[in-house]
């Protein structure tokens, strides 16, 4: 019998799991199980509207859900619809790919005045994500700060800070774009607690913010070092390259466009200011790098914002029946095995970290892993079928990818102006358009 392994998300982690799974064990069979009536994951709902040039891997997970061996079973949500211990029961492996989607806290007193969103429903809101496109956040404000250096906050600012013309051809659902297009926006302020050094924003990304139509980034040379060093020679190269452009940045013209983005360093979040409900300031402590890390000097300094974007990194999402530490960034695992036959991949494993073909290897090698402790002869026989059931008994409408392409296609056809898709955003829109035949 061939061995059968459910893999729980269908994002680039996932996806990368059951290619490396199939190419290994032609005979095996994969189940990819997603909460939402759509596949993969942050390539669709996370990655940002104006890169779909990076969007464009979903080609490749496309080929593999096309596999005979793999069936994609979307709208079905572990811990709602079906335990991990039935899966675990059922398969012989169960694979965790299902991210890191709850941001971290700031930590810091007013935080949680109306104004500070997570970087997680704003980007998931801008991306048309079902879960948010009814969220409606508040942009009225000439300024606004985005806490975090990272190419999450880079996409957020981006996003903002371009103008409708520059998105037609993307995915930005209208509703977003339309949203953003009214924001009174004159000041962006993308801010990290250590300096360029320890910046993990990629240099594609930060060269990319010097291309906005209306928006110029302006940063203080007086933050910048003369030189950043890097044990690696390839880390060294990349550090260079976001020096330079970090200096070119520094000598534009703040008046030179209607709306400037100030990319800060050396300063963390002390107090979120506010009137007892709404954000009206963010009060920040000068620091100082060492050995790696941001120590506070006691300065303080006050900016006059009206909304806060939090990109400081995510936290998993507890499952029953797995023991985790609260607020933990990943599963705890060794690498990538959990407990017992479960197993992890991508954020799920590591931490939010990396970029999406960092998940490619990291998949692999934890399916050489899992694949080594499935000996032949040892296949669990009619799990797949005892699932089918229980989904079935219970009411679940599951997706199959068949039904994913009637969505697809659906969207491509109602696109215009050049932009590849129009998203269907609703719940209801979404499983309406899977069940015509």
């Amino acid at each position: 019998m061939a061995h059968t392994i459910a893999i729980i998300g269908s994002g680039p982690a996932g996806f990368y799991a059951a290619e490396g799974v199939v190419k290994a064990r032609p005979d095996a069979q994969v189940d990819i199980f997603d909460r939402l009536p759509t596949p993969y994951g942050l390539v669709r709902s996370g990655v940002a509207p104006d890169h779909q040039g990076t969007k464009n891997v979903w080609r490749v997970f496309q080929r593999t859900a096309q596999r005979p061996q793999v069936r994609f079973l979307g709208n079905v949500e572990m811990g709602r619809d079906v335990s991990l211990q039935e899966l675990r029961d059922a398969y012989d492996a169960v694979v965790l790919a299902i991210g890191a989607p709850i941001d971290r806290e700031l930590g810091v007193p007013g935080e949680h005045q109306r104004g500070v969103i997570g970087s997680h429903p704003f980007t998931s809101w801008y991306n048309g994500h079902p879960d948010w496109s009814g969220f409606d956040p508040d942009l009225d404000a000439s300024h606004i700060a985005i806490i975090g250096n990272g190419n999450v906050a880079v996409d957020v600012a981006r996003v903002l800070g371009r103008t409708p013309p520059e998105m037609v051809k993307t995915d930005l659902p209208a509703y977003a774009s339309e949203r953003i297009a009214r924001a009174p926006l004159t000041d962006i302020y993308m801010i990290g607690r250590r300096g360029p050094g320890e910046a993990s924003f990629t240099p594609v990304e930060l060269r990319e913010l010097g291309d906005l139509a209306n928006t110029v980034a302006v940063v203080d040379g007086s933050q910048l070092p003369a030189s950043i060093s890097a044990k690696d020679p390839k880390d060294q190269k990349l550090k260079d390259k976001i020096l330079e452009i970090l200096r070119g940045y520094s000598q534009n013209d703040p008046q030179s466009k209607p709306v400037r983005l100030h990319i800060m360093f050396y300063a963390a979040p002390h107090e979120v200011l506010g009137d007892g409900d709404k954000v009206t300031g963010l009060r920040l402590m000068k620091t100082k790098v060492e050995n790696g890390r941001a120590v506070t000097t006691g300065e303080t300094f006050d900016l006059p914002v009206g909304v806060i974007v939090k990109a400081i990194g995510y936290y998993c999402r507890p499952i029953e029946g797995l023991p985790m530490p609260e607020c933990s960034t990943c599963y705890p695992n060794t690498d990538g095995h959990v407990d017992g036959n479960v197993w992890a991949v991508g954020w799920a494993k590591r931490g939010p970290s990396g970029v999406i073909a960092t998940n490619r290897g990291d998949s692999l090698e934890v399916v050489d892993r899992l694949l080594k402790t499935l000996p032949e002869g040892t296949a669990k026989t009619g799990g797949r079928e005892r699932i089918d059931g229980l989904l079935k008994e219970r009411g679940v409408h599951v997706v199959t990818f068949a039904d994913w392409e009637k969505i697809e296609k659906h969207e491509h056809e109602t696109a215009k102006e050049g932009a590849p898709r129009v998203k269907l955003t609703e719940w209801e829109h979404l499983l309406d358009k899977a069940r015509r035949t």
